[in-house]
């Protein structure tokens, strides 16, 4: 299901700004922190947002549309090409958004729920799958694994790289971890520079 999007407001966006810098920083903090991130007062906040809830599930909206330009920027694989690539391509693509909305990963299970957070990356997910469809038809990647609980697997992977660069044990423009996903689909040839 996709959800209405409101229409862009100048403060609404400074606030959701200020609340990806702020949760990023402590993922505790309050509304009030938030508000003075934003240069407003905390009822404006509430103006905008019934509450943490409402901001958290403001992010994860920009998130999904932000994920859903990454995707249309890289397109559906084309059955002609290298699925090695396409991957390669796919990560790093994606990562920068990841990267961005990271604070989501804690966040989202106490304020967003897990169909919540399966909506927003299913687009992604599909995708992926699709790519190593290909690949394991082409004889790039090893077909021990069907295409989509390894769709599945490579998402959890890629997520716990951005958890890692949370938790500052990870640091990454997203080339080593298209290395990673190429490694854990069963990429068979060599895994090479991901530029």
């Amino acid at each position: 299901m996709t959800r209405p999007r409101r229409p862009a407001h100048p403060t609404r966006a400074r606030i959701l700004e200020a609340a990806r810098r702020e949760l990023g920083r402590d993922p505790d903090s309050s509304l009030t922190d938030i508000a003075e991130a934003a240069g407003v007062v905390r009822r404006t906040v509430y103006d905008h947002f019934a509450g943490r809830s409402a901001l958290v599930e403001g992010l994860a909206t920009e998130a999904a549309e932000a994920l859903r330009h990454a995707l249309a920027a890289v397109a559906a694989p084309d059955p002609a090409d290298d699925a090695a690539t396409a991957l390669r391509r796919f990560v790093l693509a994606l990562w920068p958004v990841g990267d961005r909305y990271r604070i989501l990963l804690r966040l989202a299970p106490q304020n967003l729920g897990a169909a919540r957070v399966d909506e927003i990356l299913a687009p992604a997910r599909d995708m992926a799958t699709a790519i190593i469809e290909q690949g394991q038809r082409q004889g790039a990647f090893r077909t021990g694994i069907p295409p989509a609980p390894l769709g599945r697997a490579l998402e959890k992977l890629l997520l716990a790289l951005l958890d890692c660069v949370n938790a500052g044990t990870w640091s990454d423009d997203g080339t080593h971890s298209a290395r990673a996903a190429l490694i854990a689909v069963g990429a068979d040839a060599p895994v090479g520079p991901t530029g």
